[in-house]
């Protein structure tokens, strides 16, 4: 059990802590509106990632080969997906600059990056391929498993409440240009991830 604990930590942050998209929109949401409005959002995407620490337990081998014929549709469908969100977000900067900026409830924003993050099936083969690594884990039994993905959740929301709380930091120590150009830059990051993932597909 113990085992299950460590290795679903690690899984965890070793999933969350490489600097995406999704991560550089959590540190933008925290500057723009502080902590307590970017929480909800870093709830969404670390229960993304326990869920797709779920299926892979679970069913991992079959879900993994039965995305691998779609593989490059999926990845050019998240880039569309992340492009959009990137250009939406650029034409809210105008509205920001205006004084007319608004932000989501939080019911909105938990849904918004759920569905950012779950649009990454590689999430599945990155745990598919950790679990079949871990035979351990590959034969435990459901409460190893359970602990296993629960132990995933709690590492990737600590990180993303961490990206989350590093935005929020800066919310009101940055005057309001600054924080316009830093969401500038980080929307212009996202569009070149989507392009990035759209040339591999």
């Amino acid at each position: 059990m113990f085992d299950a604990l460590v290795s679903g930590l690690i899984a965890g942050w070793g999933v969350a802590i490489p600097l995406g998209a999704i991560g550089v929109l959590l540190v933008d949401l925290g500057m723009r509106a502080g902590f307590r409005v970017a929480a909800p959002a870093a709830a969404a995407v670390a229960t993304a990632d326990l869920l797709y620490a779920a299926v892979a337990a679970l069913a991992g081998s079959a879900v993994a080969s039965l995305l691998e014929p779609h593989e490059r549709a999926l990845k050019l469908i998240a880039a569309a997906v992340l492009a959009a969100v990137a250009v939406l977000s650029l034409r809210g900067l105008r509205r920001r600059a205006g004084g007319e900026a608004t932000v989501p409830p939080a019911t909105h924003l938990f849904g918004r990056f759920l569905a950012l993050t779950a649009i990454n099936p590689t999430t599945v083969v990155y745990f598919v391929a950790l679990i079949a690594g871990l035979p351990a884990i590959a034969s435990a039994d459901a409460p190893a498993k359970l602990v296993f993905v629960l132990a995933v959740g709690v590492a990737s929301l600590s990180w993303q409440l961490t990206l989350a709380g590093s935005g929020a930091a800066l919310h009101h120590r940055l005057p309001e240009s600054a924080r316009l150009w830093t969401a500038l830059a980080g929307n212009a990051l996202v569009l070149g991830l989507a392009a990035r993932m759209a040339l591999s597909a």
